[in-house]
């Protein structure tokens, strides 16, 4: 498992940011994790996991402040977050920029109907060449779909680790384009839901108010986060 905190992105977001641009404009192909302690205890115990993340093809930014605080534990570079809606919103910037292909897979349909109003609103020069709900019965069958469109840009909002898997399994079908399984990033940027406040997120409080506003996750911070962190010695 250390081999997976020395794959971790070290730098700044706005770095990244702009290295997924460039990527963008040279039409090579990345796909991205943006990782949280929940990737780390679902790799523990998912093999098919695991090997997608050690795979040299992935990269790994520090998405949850979790993996931030056990890398500082492990002595292991990492700078700040990089949080995936962050990444993804910087996508939406270039894509218009530079007028590239986006497609959107995952969530629920009003979800997906108010995500294109979003993108035609504020991003009129993206090229949406299509979108599907996270409710298709056949989901690889989406994947080919979406080869045939050739887009820049394919963000995937279906948790994890069905979203990455997703991906991992079917990258080898494309000849460029950013990959990102984004999770629940669409009912943020769509205004379904609200982003927790700035001074959360400046604080690196964010599962705080997430677990304010939803209680039930309770729990799953508890398996994922709070034990993650028991494991941190285990992990030296």
């Amino acid at each position: 498992m250390r081999q997976l905190f020395n794959k971790i992105y070290n730098g700044t977001l706005e770095n990244y940011k702009s290295y997924l641009e460039n990527r963008l404009i040279e039409n090579k192909k990345t796909f991205v994790v943006t990782a949280n302690p929940e990737a780390f205890m679902i790799a523990e115990k998912d093999k098919e996991y695991k090997k997608l993340l050690m795979d040299d093809v992935t990269e790994i930014v520090p998405d949850g402040i979790g993996l931030v605080k056990a890398c500082k534990k492990l002595k292991v570079d990492v700078t700040e977050r990089v949080p995936g809606i962050e990444l993804a919103e910087g996508l939406l910037v270039s894509a218009n920029k530079y007028g590239k292909k986006l497609y959107l897979f995952g969530a629920k349909q009003e979800v997906i109907d108010e995500m294109k109003k979003y993108i035609s609103e504020n991003f009129s020069n993206i090229n949406l060449v299509g979108t599907q709900n996270g409710y298709v019965n056949d989901k690889e069958s989406v994947f080919d779909d979406i080869v045939k469109l050739k887009p820049d840009i394919v963000l995937v909002a279906l948790g994890m680790p069905l979203q990455e898997k997703l991906i991992y399994n079917n990258l080898s079908k494309f000849k460029k384009g950013i990959f990102i399984g984004v999770g629940g990033s669409f009912d943020v940027m769509s205004g379904m839901k609200k982003r927790a406040p700035k001074i959360f997120i400046k604080l690196n409080l964010e599962w705080l108010y997430r677990i304010c506003k939803e209680p039930s996750r309770i729990k799953r911070f508890w398996n994922n986060n709070v034990k993650f962190l028991l494991n941190v010695k285990k992990y030296k």
